[in-house]
């Protein structure tokens, strides 16, 4: 199972389903990322938290564990 997390920077993925329950779930969805969506990795921190991406024509900065909960192909 790849993750957002495990995404290159300059890469391009489709968000296969959201992992986690509740307040958190509905958190990521209302970001705009939901099943089906093509996100696009921007920046990554150097320590690896904040992930910067591109979702839906707007920018958007994810720590490590929400990443961790989005299954990408």
């Amino acid at each position: 199972m790849k993750t957002l997390r495990d995404a290159s920077v300059g890469e391009t993925v489709k968000v296969v389903k959201l992992h986690g329950e509740g307040a958190v779930k509905r958190r990521i969805m209302d970001m705009g990322i939901t099943k089906g969506v093509e996100v696009y990795v921007r920046k990554l921190a150097p320590l690896g938290d904040p992930v910067e991406v591109n979702v839906r024509n707007y920018e958007l900065s994810l720590r490590k564990a929400d990443a961790e909960m989005i299954e990408v192909e």
